[in-house]
């Protein structure tokens, strides 16, 4: 990428019933170019919502990248999933529920799993992912992971992955958070944790979130 450029843009890829308001993005939207001295510089995140369906998803984020040319993905939670696919650009991660690859494939397999999952995730007011848990699209995310593999390091990406755990994450006990297995896909130095849950607090978005995509972005901290 381009480190030349005075503009960078962050491609950030919400989690599940996330969309454009989600909590993150906007702290880092509001706060980011605080830590910034140049004041040539300028760091944009966009986030969009993308449908929970992987195939139509896949299409609307690779339009988007082309639109966007981002210096760096961000990928958090479920969105997670869609951030590793991107190949050729840095990328770093909130709570990457990879996991969840392989556990909504299963549910589709599974009579009465639409019911339970649409009973357990309530959808957000605003402007938000649409939660769709039908047999046709949890069905798409069969043979994700196999996708996802191909892009890993452990495959043979040159790219760089760098995530963040939190240690009192409660996705980590159904295995859809997995630090080892993240660790052995994309190395034992790619990843940090910090004390808190799934949902990144924001104490840690300003001592390690921001920082790391400075770093990334090859931007001094003020």
């Amino acid at each position: 990428y381009n480190i030349m450029s005075r503009k960078y843009t962050i491609l950030y890829i919400h989690g599940m019933g996330g969309g454009v308001d989600s909590r993150i993005p906007s702290i880092l939207n509001e706060h980011i170019n605080e830590y910034v001295h140049d004041p040539d510089i300028r760091i944009d995140i966009v986030v969009r919502t993308y449908d929970i369906d992987p195939y139509i998803a896949e299409r609307q984020i690779s339009s988007w990248r082309e639109e966007l040319r981002p210096q760096l993905v961000i990928g958090e939670s479920l969105g997670s999933l869609h951030a590793i696919l991107q190949r050729g650009v840095p990328h770093l991660f909130v709570s990457p529920a990879i996991g969840a690859a392989r556990w909504m494939a299963a549910a589709s397999w599974m009579p009465g799993a639409s019911w339970v999952m649409h009973r357990i995730f309530k959808p957000v007011p605003g402007e938000r992912q649409v939660l769709d848990f039908s047999h046709k699209v949890l069905s798409h995310y069969r043979g994700m992971w196999r996708k996802l593999l191909a892009c890993t390091t452990l495959h043979g990406s040159k790219d760089y992955f760098f995530a963040f755990f939190g240690t009192e994450d409660r996705y980590m006990k159904s295995g859809i958070v997995n630090v080892r297995k993240w660790a052995g896909l994309f190395g034992s130095d790619s990843y940090a944790t910090y004390k808190g849950t799934h949902y990144m607090e924001e104490e840690y978005l300003h001592s390690m979130l921001i920082p790391k995509i400075l770093e990334v972005l090859g931007i001094a901290l003020e």
